[in-house]
């Protein structure tokens, strides 16, 4: 039987809203929330391309979709974090920031972090979505409501 636990979740999960965020907004959150700390370059951001892979409605075969431009960076605090960040664009001051907010959740200020830059980036992205999702919803046509016009 497979285990289930994925030590790495909640990782995963604040890698993913920083990786999704718009352009400035870790930043500004961050900036809000503390001052920056030190830090050293263990990669400068740098800019490059990764190829993505899709399925063929949701759940066939993979299929390479295409490139994709991504910057990408890791860094290490005093303490000897390590934070890494892969953002889509070319941006490398938010892959700086987003390195530098992964990095620091690994310390002791990870729930001012959580309270100040991830929960509200995680409701920004989630009203988005909803909005994104009910703007697609007003052009629905149900068929089968439809009056054929034989009367």
């Amino acid at each position: 039987m497979k285990d289930t636990f994925d030590e790495n979740a909640d990782r995963k999960a604040w890698m993913s809203l920083l990786a999704k965020a718009p352009e400035g907004r870790v930043a500004a959150l961050l900036d809000a929330a503390m001052p920056r700390p030190g830090f050293t370059w263990l990669r400068a951001p740098e800019i490059g391309s990764t190829m993505v892979r899709a399925r063929a409605g949701g759940t066939g075969a993979p299929f390479n979709l295409g490139e994709m431009t991504v910057t990408r960076c890791a860094l290490t605090l005093g303490a000897g974090e390590v934070g890494h960040a892969y953002i889509q664009g070319r941006r490398k001051e938010d892959a700086e920031v987003a390195a530098l907010v992964d990095a620091l959740m690994q310390t002791d200020v990870s729930d001012l972090l959580r309270t100040k830059v991830l929960t509200p980036l995680r409701d920004e992205l989630t009203n988005a979505k909803a909005a994104r999702a009910a703007k697609a919803a007003a052009t629905k046509v149900d068929f089968f409501t439809m009056v054929r016009g034989e009367d």
